[in-house]
């Protein structure tokens, strides 16, 4: 397939699209978090103080697996069963300004460049797709995957990579400049989470196989794995000082992992209980505050547990789902509460 620009639906910033629930707070407020509503596919915003959902963002069709703000936190994209990414703003209106449309499966998961210019998104339909959100063009589709991709990373500096990581059993590395992956890293089972360490030359990967592997990307080899879960890890997420992996798996447990250098040979620091998986077993995901203080999961019973990193305490159940919670992010520019997305398992259509 060409690798030339393909213009996106006649929707981008299209005011078709729709908001609904809207409070006077702005989603950018440091005071607030989003979450996802079982209503219509949505997002919602909630506070961490009083647990209370102040906003919804409506406009999917299909149940939401991934939303992420973009670097600056003024931007959110979306990724759906609807096969469409939804492009929100975090301030005023919070207007759903623009629909990116190509992909032929689910978006399963996204990501934004460093720059705020494009995001990548990973597809049940097995490829990974870049797009320009300035023309609201696909820029290409990345090929080479053979079954549904589960999840991607992104490099955090230096030259911009990608990593994938699919039912197929193999994690792709790839340039976004052109279509084919640079490489794959073969495994026994399907890989259903995958993170780069901030220096890109660690990789984290987990599957079905109940156990965490540490890539030495420069040998393409595995240096160590972390055993712990009992069942098919659902995401990993490296720590903003790059000290420590945390990790969700559908033995209902989120953990976190030393994984400095010189670490003791039992890696394994907490074990944070209260985000049960549920009965759909979909991948539900994890994450840390932009301090590495807290960290965040969604959970099968419709909620969302923040805890404490340290002391691992559970700090706030916070509910208002109708579905079970894919995915729950804090924003970049957090403060002292700070905010994060959520996204429910099944939306509800009236």
């Amino acid at each position: 397939m060409s690798s030339e620009k393909r213009p996106a639906s006649n929707s981008f910033g299209s005011s078709q699209l729709v908001k609904r629930h809207r409070s006077n707070n702005n989603i950018g407020d440091s005071q607030a978090v989003v979450n996802g509503s079982g209503q219509h596919g949505a997002l919602a915003q909630a506070t961490v103080a009083n647990s209370q959902a102040l906003i919804a963002l409506l406009g999917h069709t299909g149940e939401v697996f991934a939303a992420r703000f973009d670097p600056t936190g003024q931007h959110i994209a979306s990724g759906s069963m609807d096969r469409n990414i939804l492009l929100w703003r975090t301030q005023g209106d919070c207007e759903n300004y623009g629909l990116l449309q190509g992909h032929k499966g689910a978006v399963l998961d996204l990501q934004w460049s460093r720059d705020s210019r494009v995001v990548f998104s990973a597809s049940a339909d097995t490829h990974l797709a870049s797009w320009d959100l300035e023309t609201g063009q696909r820029i290409r589709r990345h090929e080479g995957h053979g079954e549904i991709i589960n999840c991607l990373d992104v490099s955090k500096r230096g030259e911009e990579i990608l990593v994938s990581a699919s039912d197929d059993g193999h994690i792709g590395l790839w340039d976004p400049r052109v279509k084919s992956a640079i490489d794959f890293l073969e495994t026994s089972y399907p890989v259903t989470a995958v993170a780069l360490s901030a220096a890109s030359n660690e990789l984290y990967s987990g599957g079905i196989d109940n156990s965490i592997h540490v890539w030495d990307l420069r040998n393409k080899a595995v240096a160590y794995t972390l055993e712990g879960h009992t069942d098919t890890i659902t995401s990993l997420s490296v720590s903003p000082d790059s000290q420590y992996l945390l990790s969700n798996s559908h033995d209902s447990t989120v953990r976190t992992w030393d994984i400095r250098p010189f670490a003791p040979l039992d890696r394994q620091v907490k074990i944070f209980d209260g985000a049960p998986t549920g009965m759909e077993k979909n991948l539900l995901r994890a994450c840390w505050d932009t301090t590495g203080k807290r960290i965040a999961a969604g959970s099968g019973d419709r909620s969302v547990a923040v805890w404490d990193a340290s002391s691992g305490r559970l700090l706030h159940k916070l509910p208002g789902h109708k579905g079970a919670v894919n995915d729950v992010r804090f924003a970049p520019n957090d403060e002292p509460l700070g905010q994060y997305f959520v996204r429910i398992h099944q939306p509800e259509i009236y």
